[in-house]
């Protein structure tokens, strides 16, 4: 709720925020990627791509080494209007962690990592499966071939 009243604040869309968090946690990524991590289309990505760089959040940079090959990253400025929104959801978590031994914050933060890794493990399997599955059910529809 706190982050879909932040994209309200800074006139985009909640899904458009769920881009700008995946750029904020991993960087400037390829327009593929972002699509893989936001289970969008590629062609639905390109249209939030472009309302992001319109509004001034995010460029398209191209790649040094290969000319064809075009990255994501957001326009640091941008970045901090939508982190000062955060100011007050800091506070709140500051506040908490404050009840906390640094060695338990480590853990915490070590186990929120690994957690985000894992999650991205088991959707990416889950979504071989899925793709393999429609592929042997369209497989299995498909009349046999006539021979000659």
């Amino acid at each position: 709720m706190f982050a879909k009243a932040v994209a309200e604040q800074a006139g985009i869309s909640s899904s458009d925020m769920d881009c700008m968090d995946f750029l904020n946690m991993e960087g400037r990524m390829t327009a593929g990627r972002l699509a893989e991590l936001t289970g969008l289309t590629t062609g639905a990505i390109t249209g939030v791509i472009d309302r992001m760089e319109k509004a001034g959040f995010v460029r398209r940079e191209r790649d040094d080494s290969d000319r064809r090959k075009v990255f994501i990253a957001s326009v640091p400025d941008r970045l901090g209007e939508i982190g000062k929104l955060y100011e007050l959801l800091r506070r709140a978590m500051h506040e908490q962690c404050e009840a906390y031994t640094d060695a338990e914050l480590k853990l915490m933060l070590r186990y929120a990592t690994e957690s985000y890794r894992s999650i991205l493990e088991a959707t990416n399997q889950l979504k071989a499966r899925i793709e393999g599955t429609s592929k042997g059910a369209r497989a299995a529809r498909k009349p046999p071939r006539a021979r000659p």
